[in-house]
């Protein structure tokens, strides 16, 4: 295998699993300690978390799951499974108890934010804290034509599902720093997805963007939404590429209105992939947030 396709070298993580109404959903669980729950958007996957994983796995415990659909989880028809996002939390739900994770710091990006906030609405008492990069957990009424184009009929399934444009063109679109995309790790975020099946979450979540109250998932983001107020008082901290023109600076503002007292840290040279753009910028400012905010860890039970 050549050195650009061997993208596994970046990637020396254990695989685990449970399973999930028969399908294998694979995360990682690497070092001890307090819990960082790292959830991932579309269309990236465990990968996409690597560097902060290795950078911080010697002090925490990092939980980062592939969503069904994506990464080494079972990827399923549209028949087999409803790709919506309240099935997206209750997967999560799920994994956060069958771990029986406590005291957990979210770390959500893309998608992740309203599936990972979807689990916190959910199980408050098992969450503290939060760290949020370029996404939402909140309704909007807008969406970048280059996203309107996937979500046409026919012509947007071919082009996300048979041509795989939209995570190829991601790998430019995505990031400030087009260079960090070498072909190692552009053989790395697309490698799962590597035919029209196991491209299917990619389009279905391109469809799942609730953009009317009519859509089905139109409900369970609003009350995700509505939800969001309870956690006004916790550790927040919010860490944006500002040259996103997806999750643009508009949705840090939206978040901060959520949530007034986070810390926020504004790169200005990273975009929407922006732990790809920035990941020597970030473990620094993840670890000052966590020094900051320390958890108590739940004892192991005594086992007498």
């Amino acid at each position: 295998m050549s050195n650009a396709h061997n993208w596994q070298s970046l990637y020396p993580f254990d695989s685990h699993e449970i399973t999930v109404d028969g399908r294998r959903y694979h995360y990682l669980d690497e070092g001890a300690g307090q819990v960082l729950l790292a959830v991932h958007g579309n269309p990236t996957w465990s990968f996409y978390w690597r560097e902060l994983v290795l950078a911080l796995r010697g002090r925490y415990r990092l939980i980062v799951p592939d969503h069904i659909g994506c990464g080494l989880s079972d990827k399923p028809t549209r028949k087999e499974y409803s790709y919506r996002l309240a099935q997206r939390v209750d997967d999560l739900g799920r994994l956060i108890e069958r771990l029986d994770l406590h005291e957990i710091t979210l770390l959500a990006h893309d998608w992740g934010g309203a599936i990972g906030f979807g689990a916190a609405v959910a199980a408050p008492e098992r969450f503290s804290q939060f760290v949020l990069f370029n996404t939402a957990a909140f309704r909007s009424a807008g969406c970048p034509l280059r996203i309107r184009i996937c979500r046409t009929p026919l012509l947007g399934r071919l082009a996300v599902q048979g041509l795989n444009l939209f995570a190829r063109a991601t790998l430019r679109m995505a990031t400030a720093r087009p260079e960090r995309i070498t072909s190692q790790v552009r053989a790395g975020l697309l490698a799962p997805y590597d035919s029209w099946r196991h491209r299917t979450a990619i389009q279905q979540f391109v469809l799942d963007i609730p953009m009317n109250t009519r859509h089905p998932s139109y409900r369970t983001l609003a009350a995700i939404e509505a939800g969001l107020g309870q956690f006004r008082r916790r550790p927040v901290c919010l860490i944006w590429g500002m040259q996103d023109w997806c999750f643009t600076p508009a949705f840090l503002d939206r978040f901060v209105e959520f949530f007034p007292e986070a810390e926020v840290h504004r790169l200005a040279e990273a975009g929407h992939y922006v732990v790809e753009d920035a990941h020597e910028q970030i473990v620094p400012i993840v670890e000052g947030f966590l020094a900051a905010h320390p958890l108590r860890i739940p004892a192991t039970p005594d086992s007498t």
